[in-house]
């Protein structure tokens, strides 16, 4: 039978191979939801998923240990707990994070009012992603006609620098408290995330200062990316996020309604992160894999759809200033592994590849060790 149910589109523009502008209609994803069966530009047919192996390393981080003032030794002990979850999966539950649950849920109280909104309501609060870069309610990253396309709506807005989106119609205006919620929880969670740079640091036997030197409290820049994966009727052949790093330096997840879509690549297989909802959940970036000299890599990671219940996340992404250039802080490896590379450059060169096949995007900032060696015996 044909499915009769109307379905909305989001305009997006791309640059073609042949350096051409085109223009795609890509269908809304929460129109797609009740449809019986799916269109053919979503199927990816994803790979097997595996449980998550019993009594591994992947430990819940509590912070109110790293900030105890009483316990020296026990904040010794979570500090390197941290380490050795972050160098074996790149990407760490966080707890006793000290965020006011009131906050937690007026965030998702505002994301869900959003997107309960009809398409033309939601079209008519915010400017879309044709009209400022990779910002505003669409589709993203849509390259070619023939990409295969994720289950997946998205709300994107710069946070940080203070004035990052003036002119740019990127801040839902219904529900009217939208950016408000949204700002305060932004304050409150970049404390957090300066806190997590200082322990990361020290994880990895190095000043704590290493990595929150790139930052800047005025210009450091913080994107938000809001995500809403509709149930799919066939979760067994769609994406929720086609597999990818983060480019960033840190990313800090927060989901609610569901937990079951995340999902990391370790050992040759796909496993099911065991994420409990309304939890926070830490990400390592491709720019702090460079900053760690490798120590810390950033996951390969997918998030998968479900038949049932929808999922909304969202991600903070926290980066140093455009314009700065981060390298390796070395401890004791004899040799930096990566290069020097200017923020906004690698952002830049990170989203041409995208999406990639796997992680080809950080080569860019590897140094060719053999190269290297070579010359060191000359």
């Amino acid at each position: 039978m044909e499915n009769t149910e109307k379905v909305n589109y989001h305009e997006s523009k791309f640059i073609n191979q042949n350096g051409i502008q085109q223009t795609i209609m890509i269908p809304v994803v929460q129109d797609l939801a009740e449809l019986k069966a799916l269109p053919e530009n979503v199927i990816q047919n994803p790979a097997a998923t595996h449980p998550f192996p019993p009594n591994t390393s992947f430990e819940p981080i509590d912070m109110a240990k790293i900030r105890s003032r009483w316990d020296s030794s026990g904040q010794a002990r979570e500090i390197r707990k941290l380490g050795r979850v972050c160098e074996d999966w790149g990407m760490f539950i966080n707890e006793n994070h000290g965020l006011d649950p009131r906050l937690l849920h007026d965030v998702a109280k505002v994301v869900r009012r959003f997107f309960e909104l009809p398409f033309e309501e939601k079209k008519s609060s915010v400017g879309t992603y044709t009209s400022a870069e990779n910002m505003g309610y669409g589709r993203n990253f849509v390259k070619s006609e023939d990409q295969p396309l994720d289950w997946i709506d998205r709300l994107a807005m710069k946070a940080a620098p203070e004035g990052a989106s003036d002119g740019l119609r990127v801040w839902p205006t219904n529900p009217p408290n939208f950016r408000s919620v949204i700002e305060k929880y932004v304050k409150a969670t970049r404390k957090l995330m300066n806190e997590l740079l200082q322990s990361l640091a020290k994880a990895i036997s190095l000043d704590k200062q290493s990595f929150l030197q790139y930052f800047n409290p005025n210009t450091s820049e913080i994107n938000v990316r809001v995500n809403y994966y509709p149930p799919c009727p066939r979760p067994d052949l769609a994406l929720g996020i086609t597999p990818h790093t983060d480019a960033n330096a840190l990313t800090l997840l927060m989901q609610f309604e569901s937990s079951n879509g995340l999902q990391v690549f370790k050992d040759d297989n796909w496993l099911k992160v065991p994420w409990p909802c309304n939890t926070l959940l830490v990400n390592l970036g491709d720019l702090m894999e460079i900053m760690s000299n490798g120590r810390l890599k950033s996951p390969w990671h997918r998030v998968m759809t479900q038949s049932k219940m929808g999922q909304f996340s969202m991600a903070l992404f926290y980066n140093p200033p455009a314009q700065v250039e981060i390298g390796p802080v070395k401890g004791e490896e004899a040799m930096e592994e990566y290069k020097k590379v200017v923020v906004k450059e690698y952002l830049k060169h990170f989203y041409k590849v995208s999406p990639p096949a796997s992680k080809e995007a950080i080569m860019y900032a590897k140094v060719n060790l053999l190269n290297l060696r070579g010359k060191s015996k000359k």
